[in-house]
């Protein structure tokens, strides 16, 4: 079966709310789409919003790359061909993280609807739901908490507080929701790069009385021997994520004396379903953990984020609310969210149906 088309562009998908993360304020969302059509009508999708500050990359550049690129060395070639498809790919966008990861999801899409069973199971699924945490941006308390009920409310438990401003206003934005919400929610935070080393454990003698279940990238992205330095009581919480772009990246965070206790992969930063595997191998030999996570994105690469975390026994964590807040998408379906689980719908390729 061969490829008949690989056609890029990219849609403005808003944002019902604007949020704000240590380092910047995001207001509106773009997604680039990537569109591989076989012979037999069979269209797998895939999308990408790397981040410029993490991967030097955005979905200008994405889409600039894979305008420039000779997509049409594609056309022709059998999806059957699929592990071959997808190292032209990779080595193609070597340089370009959203080019390799809309390609990389794309591909996987056409290929098990060809085949015709969910990504997940032709990944090796192993996991059948899992809770998702749901994010607030850094905000005053009053709004925080007006948010989190909004959340509780629609079933979520588990709430991922953007922090990294000020070590005393962190702390009394999670004292009023621990307060407010006792031992009902779980609370993980990610302070996006925002603390040094002697904050951070300071900020964690602090905390302790209010159990909070993972702490994400507390330290700057290339302090990656400071982070191996924190006690191990406070690594075992790190969940890296900036730290983390690739699996030589995996390599280094994993090698003795270790720098955390869990890897978060995020297909924006790899450049896919592929090479996010590869890291869960690295995490899973090493005894780590694996927290899944997104930028604003998209069902379709939200989707494939969840098939990949479902197919590693490593996954532990979720983070994948990035189609939340979307005002509007290019599909439906995907997967399923019931009271913050998150579960795949058991259709072929990703399950996603556009609109």
């Amino acid at each position: 079966m061969k490829i008949r088309s690989v056609v890029a562009s990219c849609e403005d998908l808003q944002l019902t709310r604007p949020y704000t993360i240590a380092y910047k304020t995001v207001t509106h969302v773009e997604n680039v789409v990537v569109k591989v059509e076989l012979e037999n009508g069979i269209v797998g999708l895939g999308t990408a919003n790397p981040s410029k500050y993490v991967v030097g990359s955005d979905t200008a550049a994405t889409l600039r790359a894979l305008q420039l690129a000779d997509l049409d060395q594609l056309k022709g070639k059998d999806i059957r061909a699929f592990y071959s498809l997808l190292q032209y790919v990779h080595q193609l966008f070597s340089k370009e993280a959203g080019a390799r990861a809309a390609l990389d999801i794309a591909l996987h899409d056409a290929f098990t609807q060809w085949l015709g069973v969910p990504l997940a199971g032709f990944l090796g699924q192993v996991i059948n739901k899992l809770p998702t945490s749901i994010t607030i941006g850094i905000k005053p308390v009053a709004e925080t908490l007006v948010e989190a009920k909004e959340y509780v409310e629609r079933g979520f438990r588990i709430l991922k507080v953007k922090l990294g401003q000020s070590p005393e206003e962190d702390i009394e934005r999670l004292v009023k929701l621990r307060e407010v919400h006792g031992n009902n929610i779980i609370i993980r935070i990610d302070a996006n790069q925002g603390y040094t080393a002697e904050e951070l454990i300071s900020f964690y003698e602090r905390t302790v009385p209010l159990h909070l279940e993972l702490i994400e990238q507390p330290l700057k992205a290339d302090a990656v021997n400071d982070m191996k330095q924190l006690p191990s009581y406070i690594k075992r919480l790190i969940a890296a994520d900036e730290s983390l772009v690739n699996p030589a990246d995996a390599f280094h965070l994993a090698d003795y004396p270790g720098a955390c206790g869990i890897f978060n992969i995020k297909l924006m930063k790899c450049g896919g379903i592929q090479p996010a595997l590869e890291i869960a191998t690295i995490a899973q030999n090493a005894g780590l953990e694996l927290m899944w996570g997104c930028n604003d994105e998209s069902i379709i690469s939200i989707s494939a984020a969840l098939h990949a975390a479902y197919a590693s026994a490593a996954t532990r964590y979720l983070d994948l609310d990035g189609s939340f807040d979307l005002a509007r998408d290019i599909v439906s379906g995907g997967f399923n969210v019931k009271d913050g689980y998150m579960s795949i719908n058991g259709q072929p390729g990703l399950g996603v149906t556009p609109l």
